[in-house]
């Protein structure tokens, strides 16, 4: 198995970790559309509290991947890839990467100005960030809320453009990022120039 990144592939630590976050915002971004739904009943505790707990483990892996992403070699872009088209990948990770670190932090701060802990599993709780204040508790939910429809947004475009590699262009942007590691080097040609 491959650990590190190549010029053609992610490693298994790269792969490992976009896959475990991707499985964790799906799911916390499902919890927090259907919170609604269980308000005023005993389940709506439970499920705020996981989601507040999970959404720290998806907190402390963002900042594992981004100190990963800058210690290992990136995968070059495909050679067909305009600089246009690489300017707008490059902005799309940058836009996830920032909403990987936005969300449970707009999420952590709105539970403790609210006045609650975020507690972990009942282990030991975060450590509180701001006083309890009602308004700026508001603020904080409503930021937080409009992190996830862009996040959503930004995750239908990831989805699509990878998709639209693997079915269209018929590249291995996809490929690569699929848990089975490439060992056969792309040619030359097929490396991405610079832009």
């Amino acid at each position: 198995m491959c650990l590190k990144n190549t010029l053609n592939s992610y490693g298994v630590v790269a792969k490992g970790l976009h896959w475990v976050m991707a499985g964790l915002i799906i799911a916390l971004l499902a919890v927090g559309l259907l919170l609604e739904e269980f308000e005023n009943t005993p389940t709506f505790m439970t499920l705020i509290n996981l989601h507040k707990e999970f959404g720290i483990i998806v907190l402390s892996l963002a900042v594992l991947r981004l100190g990963w992403k800058v210690l290992d070699v990136s995968p070059s872009l495909p050679a067909h890839m305009g600089c246009a088209a690489k300017m707008m990948a490059k902005l799309g990770h940058l836009g996830l990467y920032a909403l990987m670190f936005a969300m449970p932090i707009t999420g952590w701060l709105k539970s403790n100005a609210a006045g609650y802990p975020v507690s972990m599993f009942g282990i030991f709780n975060m450590p509180m960030l701001v006083e309890k204040d009602k308004d700026f508790s508001h603020d904080m939910g409503e930021l937080h809320e409009t992190f996830a429809w862009v996040l959503i947004g930004l995750l239908a475009l990831h989805i699509l453009a990878a998709l639209v590699h693997h079915f269209y262009y018929k590249d291995d942007v996809l490929r690569r990022m699929l848990p089975k590691c490439r060992k056969s080097e792309i040619k030359n040609s097929d490396i991405s120039a610079g832009c």
